[in-house]
């Protein structure tokens, strides 16, 4: 069953065309990695998603709701969630305070009944489910110190915390370490079973394709292949717009 619809999107920016009539069906707890260039349409392809871009045609559907035109926020309360590239934490907040936070947001409250519970508790909870030593000091410091790996992982609880259905990850892996990733890939495998759905903006390509159920290139932003890893990897096309790149 498709969870996420986008149909045919078409982006232009002073003339140059961003994402050129870009269609993919997304079907419901899978993981569907995005990948392409620098300067492929990636970024745009997501903001047009996640509401923060509005495509000049197109349509994007999420369990059978139209949302071009929705804003961001309104975006997120119908249960898709967006993690940045660049965090973007309160950095002046303690890591559980940033949880908080999305506890406290229209669907949680929703969704709970309006009531809350130990919020305190239950971020965390959430924190210790990515990976925070809940004993540990570690919780409580502000997030303007703690270590990027962390700051990655507080992206995926926040996502958690506002019980998304789909999780729109904008270079997770970016600058962690093998080991860091490799300590994180456990979690987004946790959330398929979990049942959530995933969508992944990728540079780190070996890794991507490791957990990846499907795979779309995007290139000038026209998508130009789609299928499964082996065989995005064997296509020819792509190893012409990835050439110079290991994958």
């Amino acid at each position: 069953m498709n969870i996420l619809e986008v149909k045919g999107i078409t982006k232009t920016f002073g003339g140059v065309s961003a994402v050129a009539d870009v269609s993919v069906n997304i079907e419901e707890n899978t993981l569907l990695g995005i990948i392409g260039p620098n300067g492929s349409g990636k970024t745009t392809f997501v903001n047009i998603i996640t509401g923060f871009v509005r495509p000049d045609k197109g349509s994007v559907v999420f369990k059978g709701k139209e949302m071009i035109g929705l804003p961001p926020y309104r975006v997120t309360n119908l249960g898709v969630g967006r993690a940045f590239q660049m965090v973007k934490p309160f950095f002046h907040l303690p890591a559980y305070k940033n949880i908080i936070v999305p506890l406290s947001s229209p669907r949680v409250r929703a969704s709970s009944g309006g009531g809350y519970g130990d919020k305190d508790a239950m971020s965390l909870d959430i924190l210790e489910e990515v990976g925070f030593e809940r004993d540990s000091s570690v919780p409580y410091k502000t997030a303007s110190v703690l270590p990027h790996g962390y700051l990655k992982r507080l992206e995926l609880a926040r996502l958690i915390a506002l019980k998304s259905e789909v999780f729109i990850l904008d270079e997770l892996f970016s600058g962690l370490s093998i080991a860091e990733v490799t300590s994180i890939t456990p979690i987004i495998e946790k959330l398929l079973l979990d049942g959530k759905t995933i969508i992944m903006v990728e540079h780190r390509l070996k890794e991507l394709f490791r957990i990846a159920d499907k795979v779309i290139v995007l290139n000038f932003g026209k998508k130009i292949k789609e299928g499964v890893p082996k065989e995005i990897l064997e296509d020819e096309e792509v190893k012409k717009a990835y050439l110079g790149v290991e994958v």
